[in-house]
C-alpha cells in the first residue's frame, strides 16, 4: 500500500535529503547531530504516511500533530547545524525552507480536520 500526494512526495524528497546530509556529516565525523537529524527529518514523512490511514479524524490530527513535532525539531538541528559552520548557507536556506513549508502544510491539514469536527459537532 502505497500513500501518495503532494505531502507524501514533498515529505519523501525532504527525508532523502536529510539522508545525503547526514551521510556528508559522518564523513567529517560528526555523528551525533547527524543521527538527531536523520531522526526527526525521516520521521515526518513516516508519521504522516500514518496519518494517511488513521482510524479516525482524531487520530488523524495526533499523527500529524507527531510530524509537526518533528518539522520542528528538524528545524533547530538544521539551524545548530548552520550555527556550529557544519552546513553552509545555501543548503540551511534551501533546506530550512522545505522544512518550514511542510511544517505549513501539515498544520494546514490539520486545521482543515478540527474545523470539520467542529463544524460536525464532535469536538469538545
Amino acid at each position: 500500500m502505497r500513500t501518495q500526494g503532494v505531502l507524501y512526495d514533498k515529505s519523501k524528497q525532504f527525508a532523502l535529503g536529510i539522508i545525503a546530509l547526514c551521510n556528508e556529516l559522518r564523513e567529517k565525523g560528526e555523528y551525533i547531530m547527524s543521527k538527531q537529524i536523520l531522526k526527526s527529518g525521516t520521521s515526518i514523512g513516516a508519521n504522516y504516511c500514518e496519518a494517511v490511514c488513521a482510524e479516525s479524524p482524531q487520530d488523524f490530527i495526533h499523527k500529524v500533530s507527531i510530524s509537526i513535532k518533528e518539522a520542528n525539531e528538524t528545524y533547530f538541528w538544521l539551524d545548530l547545524l548552520h550555527e556550529s559552520n557544519h552546513i553552509d548557507n545555501d543548503r540551511f536556506s534551501l533546506m530550512s525552507s522545505q522544512v518550514e513549508e511542510l511544517y505549513k502544510m501539515l498544520n494546514s491539514s490539520a486545521i482543515t480536520v478540527k474545523q470539520r469536527l467542529t463544524n460536525k459537532g464532535l469536538t469538545n
